[in-house]
């Protein structure tokens, strides 16, 4: 349990941030099935002014790097690239591999970088990489996953994702997705496989590349989570697939106590915390002036974050919640049990007003 408010300008969470990353390195996680154009994105963001001073790590599958271009090399080493960048060539382990970076930045051995870009390896599951950054806490304390960013390929993405269990999982984690390729296919089929993500991961933001080429920021910056629909409240299946996998979002208006949040949080995650793919956003929480933002990936929980302001004019708790073989009711039904069984709850019922979402 938290302690209470140790001073004015202090919360349960220490001093709100301006931003999520608070002083840390923002990182993007870049994946998409093999051939889907992750490496084109991220040679053409690395051209941009924006792209000075990014770390890049490539996570190849195989013994010998694809994208000479890029790499330069196919050992496991630095390289130094042009526009102030340099890239790391990873076969082994992405902890040691942010820890030797942090280290050489430190000693003067590599440029100074203000990112990392991760390019992940076509077949990866990008949820143990997004784990490293909750278990770790010295990389915890030095990083930030700004982003999680998909490439779906606009030739033949659609058909990939009828077929490919990883190519799925890459898109329902995704904050973004970027369709690449539209220059080489009918828009005809840009739109089926639109259609398809939007099935997949109705909340992640889309945009196209053609050529690789998109604006810089949306390799950047993270996309708002948009507010609910006015007067809406409560748990709202939004998708569910072959695999499993279900999205859906908890919306409220009003504010929340954060213990029965973190203790029903606590149980969902023990009980079923490897079904429990991620859960994101932002919670309005009673006692704080800004959203807290909160972020759970399987059985791990990142440190919340209270900011000092909303990102848009909504305030309400909204909160994404990504599973594979659990009932949305039963979640819900997690939540007013919690809720009903902590004492403090009962006693100032008049405080944190019941909902549906927490009836």
């Amino acid at each position: 349990m938290l302690d209470l408010f140790p001073s004015r300008t202090a919360g349960p969470f220490g001093r709100p941030q301006k931003h999520a990353r608070a002083g840390r390195i923002p990182v993007t996680v870049v994946t998409g099935f093999l051939g889907a154009g992750k490496t084109t994105l991220v040679r053409r963001f690395l051209s941009t002014p924006e792209g000075r001073g990014t770390a890049v790590i490539i996570n190849e599958f195989g013994a010998v790097g694809i994208d000479d271009a890029l790499v330069r090399s196919s050992a496991d080493e630095t390289v130094l690239l042009g526009n102030g960048c340099l890239c790391c060539v990873l076969r082994s382990d992405l902890q040691l591999a942010l820890r030797r970076l942090v280290s050489e930045r430190e000693r003067g051995t590599v440029p100074h970088f203000r990112r990392v870009m991760i390019e992940t390896s076509g077949l990866a599951d990008p949820g143990p990489i997004l784990q490293t950054f909750a278990t770790d806490r010295a990389l915890g304390g030095e990083f930030h996953v700004e982003l999680t960013l998909a490439v779906a390929d606009a030739a033949t993405g659609e058909a990939t994702l009828r077929w490919s269990a990883e190519a799925r999982k890459q898109i329902v984690l995704a904050d973004r997705v970027i369709v690449a390729k539209t220059d080489l296919v009918e828009p005809s089929a840009t739109a089926l496989l639109t259609e398809r993500l939007r099935a997949l991961n109705p909340h992640a933001d889309l945009a196209a590349a053609s050529n690789g080429a998109i604006e810089p920021s949306r390799l950047t910056e993270a996309p708002a989570l948009q507010p609910p629909a006015r007067g809406a409240a409560g748990f709202f299946a939004e998708a569910e697939h072959s695999d499993g996998i279900a999205s859906f979002v908890v919306a409220e208006d009003r504010p929340v106590a954060w213990d029965a949040f973190a203790r029903t949080m606590e149980t969902l995650t023990a009980l079923r915390g490897p079904d429990l793919l991620r859960v994101k956003g932002f919670l309005n929480v009673a006692g704080c002036r800004g959203p807290v933002l909160v972020e759970f990936v399987q059985h791990l929980a990142h440190p919340p974050v209270e900011l000092q302001q909303w990102p848009d004019s909504g305030h309400a708790t909204r909160l994404v919640f990504i599973t594979r073989n659990i009932r949305e009711q039963a979640v819900r039904d997690l939540f007013a049990a919690t809720r009903a069984l902590m004492p403090s709850l009962r006693a100032e019922g008049g405080t944190v007003h019941k909902s549906d979402a927490m009836r």
